[in-house]
């Protein structure tokens, strides 16, 4: 459920991929059919489905780990990357919030810690609605005044694998979001990337940047797709491999390598890496976010998404618009068109991408993509536009009630 947190399963090489899902879901069909088949006497399960037996307290804390984390990036970036930076952390119940704070305050960062929260606090960094703005705005106000203002306001997701990043506007105070996918391109500019990994629904701005020139082919959405992107771009010889999601998780498919320092791969999602990369890259420019930001390709997009719509029916709308042998790729296009049409400020369609979900390419530069969730019930829209006001409306409208777009396309498959 979207108020719950997740769990990442790993195996002892890094993130379980794709390829292990048969054989690990095949060796669960034979344990669940063991333990089921069980006389109850045996078993170590009650009627409820509860252990008989309380299981013992976990085991402390194994310190190692978390300090190998913290150095990776201290010696990375030096210890005073960003002495004069003021930051404001948002707090509330990510696993990594004392991290961030303790890696940003050594890297000479002045740091102020706001929200943090026992209960958890669901943040979907693909989809900052009003809300989490307003909230974020009401921190920040609030700690403003006695610290003198923030140059930029940082914090994850719950299981702190992907960032949040906002720049802070130093006179007014006003805080504004900067998307994932943009973040990415900061960060493997920085970081002086040799090769790139992205999924389909990443910003197109990519492409009119000096990234493009080491641009991989893009993937499927989700991170186990990236890192096999970037394990093909290794065996093609490509150095400095790095990807990232359009939520802003991070990924370094090979070791990278920067004014004398090493950082070594880590080909799983994280948080940390972006935010320090678009922090410090703004220190040595001595430009604001804001300014940072300005310098990347004008290309804006905005990630919306509408709850409880049954993956069935999300997979119905993609293969209902997904050309067959039996199908005219033309009638696809004009059935399309009477849901994104004039009345929505749409052009005509000029190009459909069926990497993920439906990509649709708009004469004028629009586009409205559109994908079901991969674990949850929900129908996603990824617009991406030449100005921010264009991408959010797209997005509006997309997931407008009751009858935006994406509520029209569930009534046409349920028929």
């Amino acid at each position: 459920p979207f108020d719950r947190n997740g769990y990442k399963t790993n195996t002892s090489c890094g993130e379980l991929l794709k390829e292990h899902e048969a054989p690990v879901n095949e060796r669960v069909r034979a344990l669940r059919e063991r333990l089921y088949n069980q006389p109850a006497a045996e078993s170590a399960f009650d009627d409820r489905g509860m252990f008989k037996s309380q299981p013992g307290a976990l085991p402390p804390a194994i310190a190692a780990g978390r300090d190998e984390y913290i150095e990776r990036y201290c010696a990375f970036f030096g210890g005073g990357g960003l002495r004069g930076t003021r930051l404001l952390v948002y707090q509330h119940s990510a696993v990594g919030r004392d991290l961030l704070v303790e890696v940003l305050a050594r890297l000479g960062a002045t740091v102020t810690a706001a929200g943090r929260s026992d209960a958890f606090v669901p943040i979907d960094t693909e989809n900052i609605g009003p809300g989490q703005l307003a909230t974020i705005q009401a921190l920040a106000d609030e700690a403003r005044a006695p610290c003198g203002g923030f140059d930029a306001v940082v914090s994850t997701d719950g299981d702190s694998d992907r960032p949040l990043i906002l720049g802070a506007d130093p006179a007014s105070g006003r805080v504004r979001f900067f998307g994932g996918d943009l973040v990415g391109m900061i960060a493997a500019e920085y970081l002086g990337a040799g090769a790139v990994v992205v999924p389909i629904s990443c910003n197109d701005g990519i492409d009119r940047g000096p990234l493009a020139a080491v641009l991989e082919p893009r993937t499927r959405i989700g991170s186990p797709y990236v890192i096999a992107g970037m394990r093909a771009a290794v065996e093609k010889g490509r150095r400095a491999v790095c990807g990232w999601e359009a939520n802003g998780g991070f990924l370094t498919g090979s070791d990278l390598e920067r004014q004398g320092r090493r950082l070594p791969a880590l080909p799983t999602r994280d948080a940390f890496l972006p935010i320090l990369c678009v922090l410090v890259a703004a220190r040595e420019r001595g430009v604001s976010l804001d300014g940072l930001f300005a310098a990347l390709p004008r290309r804006f997009s905005r990630a919306a998404l509408l709850p409880e719509v049954p993956r069935e029916v999300g997979l119905a709308i993609v293969e209902r618009f997904t050309p067959s042998l039996e199908s005219d790729p033309a009638q696809v296009r004009e059935e399309l068109a009477a849901f994104f049409g004039p009345e929505h400020g749409f052009g005509p369609i000029t190009g459909i991408d069926y990497t993920d979900g439906v990509r649709i390419r708009f004469a004028g530069g629009d586009v409205a993509h559109i994908r079901p969730s991969g674990n949850a019930d929900e129908l996603r829209v990824y617009a991406v536009a030449d100005t921010q006001e264009r991408a959010d409306a797209i997005a509006a409208a997309a997931i407008a009630e009751p009858d935006g777009i994406l509520r029209r396309l569930e009534r046409l498959v349920r028929g």
